[in-house]
């Protein structure tokens, strides 16, 4: 759990088309928007209600997923069930909850996916049509994150532009390039409020999710545990990467931008791009005996038909998009989080049972 300077999240802050216009009624100055977060309780979810809770005040922003909460997530906020499967359930939360924006994180990730295919169809693309209906039924502003994986093998590596062929070859990449395409024209054909951002990976404390880019965050667990890590990359495997606080405030800025600053709807966004091997470079400095061997395994592919390095120059045009943190300050954070928010909870723990 992510719990590093949230203070300081404040944001500083469409090809878009004259004959377009917007179905998105505007949220009354005299009120914070309602907003629904779908698949909360992911690796995004929480921090992303608790940020929006620290803007908009907490009873308007609504956690949702089909998962039992823990006692923290119900004391953080107001938390119910939502399936995104379900049109009619969708509809009545919208309406009894007056809901302004929805925020769609509810996602099988890449390595999970390729696991369990038709799942992935109904979560990543049947659960993706629904919610894009929804917030044209109801005039909704709608997010929906797409990713590096959006990409394949015959797009442009390093770098990587926000146009260019696109390819993918999984089936998470397939359904975020769906989800790109199909609000992409629901805003030119009815004028729906849709906004995307594709993500890198996206680093934080909590444990790995099922991503190809997780061993940037199982590496952390790994070597403050047991001063070692078995990587299923290989060293000089470079990708786009993120630190969790600017993934979080990038999207509160692109949120919050006016529509006449955005060229188009779909934008990249990135930090940094590292190897395991720099990344362990790095780490070593905080554990100086760590070993790590590299055993590469089936999301090896994955990860070669992704880009190296993104290219976000339209975002830092258009919507002044900044990042805050490199590889130097993301290894500090992600040392003292980890340590103090599971490893130093996880020993108190066991010494409470032995007492």
């Amino acid at each position: 759990m992510w719990r590093k300077c949230l203070s300081s999240l404040v944001a500083s802050q469409r090809q878009m088309q004259p004959v377009v216009r917007l179905m998105h009624q505007r949220v009354p100055a005299s009120r914070p928007p309602k907003i629904l977060i779908t698949g909360g309780l992911g690796q995004l979810g929480i921090e992303c209600a608790k940020l929006l809770r620290s803007q908009y005040g907490s009873e308007n922003v609504i956690l949702s997923d089909i998962i039992k909460p823990s006692q923290a997530v119900l004391e953080n906020g107001p938390y119910i069930f939502a399936d995104i499967l379900d049109f009619k359930g969708l509809q009545k939360i919208v309406v009894n909850e007056r809901i302004d924006w929805l925020i769609h994180f509810s996602a099988l990730l890449s390595a999970v996916g390729e696991q369990n295919v038709p799942l992935a169809v109904r979560v990543n693309i049947e659960g993706v049509h629904n919610v894009i209906e929804l917030a044209k039924q109801y005039k909704l502003r709608i997010f929906v994150p797409s990713t590096i994986g959006a990409f394949g093998p015959d797009s442009p590596r390093n770098p990587t532009p926000n146009v260019t062929i696109q390819r993918p070859r999984t089936i998470y990449g397939v359904s975020k390039v769906h989800a790109e395409l199909i609000g992409e024209y629901y805003y030119h054909k009815f004028g729906l409020d849709f906004r995307c951002l594709r993500f890198p990976g996206v680093i934080s404390s909590d444990p790995p999710g099922g991503g190809t880019t997780d061993y940037a965050v199982a590496v952390f667990h790994e070597a403050l545990r047991h001063g070692k890590y078995t990587c299923y990359l290989r060293p000089d495997t470079r990708l786009p990467m993120m630190y969790i606080e600017d993934c979080l405030r990038a999207l509160l800025e692109f949120m919050r931008a006016p529509n006449e600053k955005l060229k188009r709807r779909v934008y990249n966004v990135t930090a940094m791009s590292f190897t395991p091997e720099e990344l362990v470079d790095k780490l070593s400095k905080h554990v100086p005996h760590l070993h790590v061997t590299y055993k590469p395994d089936s999301r090896q592919s994955i990860a070669d038909s992704w880009p190296q390095v993104f290219d976000d120059s339209d975002a830092r045009r258009d919507w002044h998009w900044q990042h805050k943190y490199d590889l130097d300050n993301l290894v500090d954070f992600m040392v003292k989080d980890v340590q103090e928010n599971y490893i130093n909870v996880e020993n108190g723990e066991r010494q409470t049972l032995t007492i």
